[in-house]
Parts: C-alpha cells; structure tokens; sequence
C-alpha cells in the first residue's frame, strides 16, 4: 500500500513566498459504520457514507518562511476565529505525524482559521470534515509549491490517505456522493488505505437523498468517537460485529444499485443501533442516546407503519438523529418534522441536509 513518505519535499527557504489555500469539506454519515480499527487508523471493517452537503467543515492556511528556526512544525490555530489550545494542540501534534508525508511543514509558519456550520464533537463527524478539510488544504499547499498533485485522481487518493490519518472517517468525504473506505472483494479498487467514490454505482434515486440532522443536544458528547474506538479492543461482540458489518454491506450494494428504499432503510437503521449497542456493551460501558433521541426512533417508525411513507433513521456517534428519506417525499416528510419531530431537538434545532457533491476549494 501507498505510503507517501516523499524525503524530497523540501523547499529552498529563501525562494518561498507566503501564500494561503483554503477547503470547505462536508461530513459525511455512514450507513454500514465503521467502529473498530488497528494499526495507524485502519479499518477492522468497510463502511459505506452519504456525504453530506451543507454540513461542513472551512479551513484557511496561511503559510510563509518559518522566522524562527526549531523542531517539528510552527503553528498558530483559531476555531470560529477564536484561539482554541486544546484544538490547536491536536492539530500540531498531528501535523508532526505527517512531516515523513509532508516534510516542507516544518519550514514554515502556519496560522490555521477553522469553523463549522454545525456543533462540533456533538456526533455530527465534525472530525471527517474537519480533517478532510486539512488533509486538502496540505495537499494543495505541495502541489502549489512543488506541482506533484496536477492530476485529479491522484490529488484525491492523497488527500483521502493523509484524512484517514486524522480521523478514519473522513477519507470518506473527499468524495461526493457516496464513498466506501475498507478492502472488500465487493467492490473493485476498494483498500484501507484510502476511500473511493461509489457515485457510478449508486441509483438515481440515493444521488439526490436527504438527511436532515434533529439535534437533540449541543453538547459535546461524553465519550470521543477515538476512545469508543479504543474500548472496540476488548469488547466482547467486537469479532462477530464485524462480520455482521461485512454481511450488511453485501446486502447493501445491490440495494443502491437497484434503488431498493426499504432494504437500505432497514440496513441503515440496523447498523446505526448495532453501533450503539456496541457503545453499551464495551467495558466500560456507556449511553450516547439520550430520552429524546429513543422518543424520535419511536415516532419515525410509528409514522411509517401508519403513513407507508420511505423515512428512515440513522445515528452517528452521538445523541442526534439523522434522517433519511428521498427526495419525492420532502412535502411528506417537512410537515411531520415540524410537527413531530422539532419540538423534541435542543430549542427546536434542525439541520436540513442532503447528498452532496464533496469538497469545494475557496
């Protein structure tokens, strides 16, 4: 597997001049998850998202000479346009880890300007945005300093990789669409190093998907995404979960190429409450869900037994609910959302959101 260690990208300091790239990259929201990884962020299983089309992830870097001359890499780090050491130190800790990747770092002075449109850390993948967001704007800064990336194809395969790095799940919204991360003998091409976009392979009517985000709480969640990740190690159900998982995605791919609504709802829904399930049997173990949340589930599954209207839900890691539906039932599906739905999310908090068309450079 590509490893992109690149010792020659170094740059002749005097010749540098400042410059500035930036990337909106969206989340993305897994319909087969992937929850459990080994070695340096690889999959245990293949996952399969939506990516999403206006919850997203602006990153601005400013770069130029680096002043003061010291070990690893020089930053500054604002989110929401606000200092923010605890992030600003992940950021630089991480971006130290890819100095093998992108050696020209550690020349330079780097302010990092980053913010979402929607909570982070509250179980909306505010990582995979956010990380996909960085992994593009590095890989745009080699290409404009040293022309390696002209190609489209290779670009993203890189930006995937170094975004894997950073958080398993945004190799995933490099791609527009849909992307699945993860070797499996279903689908050409597919690795673990990388994501790759599944847009071909996918039915019309899951091109154009929604997924309105219910927002039962702001707050950030108790247990991160990388700790679940790390209990997976000694959980009991960790190998059958697995295999469950590569079971699902071969129920699911016929089911997107033929356009099959309900058998990718019931997937969808399966594998959103096997993840939390997951969460409740890990040592030690804990609840993402919250009232709210369950009363939501409840109501969804009313409304289609008594309706016959497409609605499905899935979870990410965390207590909001993201639901699926297509788009020739918005004028179905709206009212019930404000009528059913809204009241239950924090201050009547709702985020429409849809498939979208991946990463936008600025």
């Amino acid at each position: 597997m590509q490893d992109y260690i690149n010792p020659k990208l170094i740059l002749e300091s005097s010749a540098m001049e400042p410059g500035q790239v930036t990337w909106q990259s969206p989340s993305n929201l897994a319909i087969i998850k992937y929850w459990g990884k080994h070695g340096r962020q690889l999959p245990r299983n293949p996952s399969i998202s939506f990516t999403l089309q206006t919850s997203v992830t602006q990153t601005q870097i400013d770069y130029k000479p680096r002043e003061v001359a010291g070990q690893g890499v020089s930053l500054e780090f604002l989110f929401q346009g606000e200092p923010n050491p605890g992030f600003g130190e992940k950021q630089k800790i991480f971006m130290e880890s890819l100095l093998d990747i992108f050696p020209f770092l550690s020349q330079m002075d780097l302010t990092i300007r980053s913010g979402n449109s929607f909570p982070h850390s509250a179980g909306i993948a505010s990582s995979a945005s956010s990380m996909s967001a960085l992994a593009l704007c590095l890989c745009s800064i080699e290409d404009q300093l040293f022309g390696t990336l002209g190609e489209d194809d290779a670009f993203d395969q890189k930006a995937s990789f170094v975004a894997r790095l950073g958080s398993g799940s945004a190799c995933r919204s490099i791609y527009g669409g849909m992307a699945l991360w993860g070797k499996t003998g279903e689908v050409a091409g597919s690795t673990d190093g990388w994501a790759i976009p599944m847009v071909e392979d996918i039915h019309p009517v899951f091109q154009t998907f929604h997924d309105d985000i219910m927002i039962v709480s702001k707050e950030e969640k108790s247990v991160s995404s990388r700790a679940g990740h790390g209990l997976m190690e000694e959980n009991p159900f960790a190998t059958p979960r697995y295999e469950q998982a590569n079971r699902r995605l071969h129920e699911l791919l016929p089911a997107l190429r033929q356009g099959d609504i309900e058998q990718f709802g019931r997937i969808a829904e399966d594998e959103a409450l096997s993840l939390h399930a997951l969460m409740m049997t890990s040592n030690p173990s804990y609840v993402l869900m919250q009232p709210n949340t369950l009363e939501m589930i409840n109501r969804i599954r009313r409304f289609r037994a008594e309706t016959g209207h497409p609605v499905y839900f899935s979870l990410d890691a965390g207590p909001n609910l993201h639901l699926l539906y297509p788009e020739d039932a918005i004028h179905e599906i709206r009212p019930f959302i404000d009528e059913e739905l809204g009241p239950l999310c924090e201050e009547g908090a709702w985020l429409p959101d849809w498939v979208g068309e991946g990463p936008e450079e600025i």
